[in-house]
């Protein structure tokens, strides 16, 4: 496999039909470029937990996030559990499992700044 770009210069693309899923080696390598991510039990969602400062953060953090997946029109899963606790899930639905868009929207959310519960 060709060395992984800086995703956080790429662009999500549309999935066409003949597409396939990211297979275990290309997921692995991708991954790498994700810290924190990691794969769901069923392998085709990727998650990252946090622990926001408090709600109003958590809230700022996922319209930040929202802005993100609206500009590469690839959206997350979002969950807020226990007013501050947040968990985000990446997955290509049409494709049924991943694909390089989750990994791109992934590493444009770790860029995001969050205040963390200390």
């Amino acid at each position: 496999m060709k060395t992984i770009p800086d995703l956080t210069k790429s662009h999500c693309t549309p999935s066409k039909t003949g597409d396939k899923v990211l297979t275990a080696s290309q997921l692995k390598k991708y991954l790498a470029a994700v810290p924190q991510w990691i794969l769901a039990a069923d392998g085709k969602r990727i998650r990252r937990k946090w622990v926001a400062k408090d709600f109003l953060i958590a809230l700022d953090f996922f319209n930040r996030v929202g802005r993100i997946a609206q500009a590469e029109d690839h959206h997350p899963d979002l969950h807020l559990k226990g007013y501050r606790n947040v968990t985000i899930e990446l997955s290509t639905h049409d494709l049924g499992g991943l694909s390089e868009n989750d990994i791109i929207v992934a590493a444009k959310i770790n860029q995001l700044p969050l205040k963390l519960k200390e």
